[in-house]
């Protein structure tokens, strides 16, 4: 085992040249067979550029060392920072709010009847990243129902990274995130917290169940869903994984259930006869799925994983 160091800060930088083809390699099949990250030659200047900081980080000199790390009877914890190194973790609240604006003008008052009526609705935020998308979803259900909380509602939000997972429960943002959030539901759903930051309030926490999954393993839950949003994830796999996904999306679907994913991904294999188009990189099931009446949602520390 190659343990790790603290970090020197007279260190000179990684010489690329240490970077070898075989450590790319490594570097690339274990982030596929983990997390299904599709890492083509054409990314090993990208992979150089974040994973040198964890080597300095573990006081390491060589990437050979990195990849002996990764490899080793503890490389499971490193593997968690390798896959924060390379996702992007950027999003923010409302983000493409065409989405959120068919999900409250379209979606959701059908749902609300649904779940006024004694009915159960589902919503899974997957890959939720830092969380601002599983609140948006929570701040959009209390704009058209501010009693939602004693209804049979409930948000699932899941990422592959428990990292990230603690700052989406912790619900703090900078300042700077407010003016995204319409003005009704930033007076009343949001908290002055820390100097230059806010806290989400306890109304749209209560609807919000967080969790670690990974997406291209098995799924501790059933479902099914009336809404997955799963926006900018499959970016990072490959055709055959996506197309795995998305077919897996829609078998725990509700009838008629919609999925929302990123602006640049599209939908493919058998999943293109699952869903019919409704709106811009949004999709509507098509057919039967399973039965309303299960929902487990999955315990924060699962070890079941989690999706990038």
């Amino acid at each position: 085992m190659i343990a790790a160091r603290a970090l020197d800060p007279d260190k000179p930088a990684l010489d690329r040249a240490a970077f070898s083809d075989a450590d790319f390699q490594v570097i690339a099949r274990l982030a596929q067979h983990d997390f299904g990250l599709n890492l083509q030659v054409s990314k090993r200047d990208l992979v150089y550029s974040r994973l040198h900081k964890r080597l300095r980080v573990l006081n390491l000199p060589r990437f050979s060392d990195y990849c002996a790390l990764l490899q080793g009877p503890d490389g499971a914890d490193e593997r968690m920072h390798m896959l924060s190194a390379l996702t992007t973790n950027v999003t923010q609240f409302f983000r493409e709010d065409h989405h959120f604006k068919m999900l409250r003008e379209e979606i959701l008052p059908g749902l609300l009847q649904t779940a006024k009526d004694g009915g159960r609705v589902r919503l899974w935020s997957a890959g939720c990243s830092a969380g601002q998308e599983a609140y948006s979803l929570a701040l959009t259900v209390l704009g058209l129902m501010p009693d939602a909380q004693r209804l049979n509602l409930r948000i699932l939000a899941t990422d592959v990274d428990p990292e990230i997972l603690i700052k989406a429960e912790a619900g703090i943002y900078p300042n700077d995130e407010l003016k995204a959030i319409p003005d009704a539901l930033r007076s009343k759903y949001t908290i002055a917290a820390q100097p230059g930051t806010f806290a989400i309030g306890d109304a749209p926490r209560s609807l919000i169940t967080f969790g670690q999954i990974n997406l291209i393993d098995t799924w501790p839950i059933k479902g099914p869903f009336d809404a997955i949003f799963c926006r900018n994830v499959a970016i990072y796999f490959d055709k055959s994984t996506q197309s795995r996904l998305w077919a897996r999306f829609a078998d725990l679907l509700t009838p008629d259930g919609h999925l929302f994913i990123g602006h640049s991904e599209r939908l493919n294999g058998p999943a293109e006869q699952m869903f019919h188009g409704a709106g811009v990189t949004a999709y509507q099931r098509n057919g039967s799925t399973p039965d309303r009446s299960g929902f487990a949602a999955p315990h924060p520390n699962s070890s079941e994983g989690t999706g990038p």
